[in-house]
C-alpha cells in the first residue's frame, strides 16, 4: 500500500435518545452536502477525520486508553460539536447558549481543548461506548478511513441542533427502523457501512442493549469483500460482528 493510499483515522458517533413516544430510540443523522467527496448526499451519523490535536488532547484526557483509541474518541465529540452543534461526553449539563458559543470557538480555533479551558468543562471519553470498527480496504474509493463507530447517550429531553451549512444539509432525528424505511422509500440515501450500522441498530430496544452487545462483541476492523454466486456478485462482511445482514447486492449499493 503506497503512502497516498494509507487508511485516514476517522471517528463516527451514533447518539441515543429517548423517543417522547416511547417508541425504539432514537438516533441522530446528518445528510451531506453533495459537494462532498466522500458519501455526497448520503445520510450518515456524525463524525469525521481524526486530527492531529485530537491525539494530544486525547492522551492527556485518557492516558491509559491506546492513543488511536483516545484520539478518535475526541474527535467523534469535536465532530459533533462542530456538525451539529450538540456537546457530549459531559457530566454536566450544557444550555443551547453555552453549546452554541462553544461551537463558535471550536469553529475559529479548529481544535477542542481550548473550547474545554473557556468553559472549564471535563470531557469523560468513556462516555463513549465502541461499537464498530469499519476498514473498506479496495473499494475503489480516492479516499480509504479507518472508521471507528462509538455510542452515546443523551437520555431524553429537546436539544438544540443546527446544521453546519458546509459539509452538510440537514440534521433529523428518526429510529434505525424509521432511517431504514426513508432509505427504502428513497427519501434519503444512505451507504453500505450506515445500512449495515443502521440494521444492527435496528434490534435494540434502548440504549442499554445496544451497549450489552457491544460489550459481548469482539471489535474488529470490518474490511467488506466481494462474493460471487451465479451471476450475481455480493458485497459481504464477517458473520461474526455482531450484524444481522451481513451482505447486499452489488447493483443495489450506493456508491460512496
Amino acid at each position: 500500500m503506497t503512502g497516498a493510499e494509507q487508511p485516514i483515522p476517522a471517528a463516527t458517533l451514533v447518539i441515543f435518545r429517548r423517543a417522547a413516544d416511547g417508541g425504539p430510540p432514537e438516533l441522530l443523522m446528518v445528510e451531506r452536502a453533495q459537494s462532498m467527496v466522500f458519501a455526497g448526499g448520503a445520510a450518515v451519523f456524525p463524525g469525521g477525520r481524526v486530527d492531529p490535536a485530537d491525539y494530544a488532547l486525547g492522551h492527556r484526557l485518557a492516558p491509559e486508553l491506546d492513543r488511536d483509541e483516545s484520539a478518535a474518541r475526541v474527535a467523534a465529540i469535536r465532530e459533533t460539536l462542530e456538525e451539529a452543534g450538540l456537546v457530549v461526553g459531559l457530566a454536566t449539563n450544557v444550555s443551547a447558549e453555552e453549546a452554541r458559543a462553544a461551537r463558535a470557538l471550536l469553529l475559529s480555533q479548529g481544535e477542542l481543548a481550548p473550547v474545554l479551558d473557556r468553559f472549564d468543562w471535563q470531557l469523560d471519553l468513556g462516555a463513549l461506548i465502541p461499537f464498530a470498527r469499519w476498514l473498506p480496504l479496495g473499494m475503489q474509493h480516492h479516499r480509504i478511513f479507518d472508521t471507528r463507530f462509538y455510542l452515546a447517550d443523551l437520555g431524553t429531553g429537546a436539544v438544540e441542533i443546527a446544521v453546519d451549512e458546509t459539509e452538510n444539509t440537514h440534521l433529523f432525528w428518526t429510529s434505525a427502523a424509521g432511517a431504514l424505511e426513508l432509505a427504502d422509500r428513497g427519501e434519503i440515501s444512505i451507504i453500505f457501512p450506515t445500512r449495515r450500522n443502521l440494521e444492527r441498530l435496528a434490534l435494540f430496544g434502548d440504549f442499554a442493549a445496544a451497549c450489552a452487545q457491544a460489550a459481548c462483541t469482539p471489535i474488529q476492523a470490518i474490511t467488506p469483500h466481494f462474493v460471487d454466486e451465479g451471476a450475481e456478485r455480493w458485497l459481504a462482511i464477517p458473520d461474526n460482528a455482531g450484524y444481522p445482514v451481513t451482505r447486499e447486492r452489488i447493483a443495489d449499493l450506493r456508491r460512496g
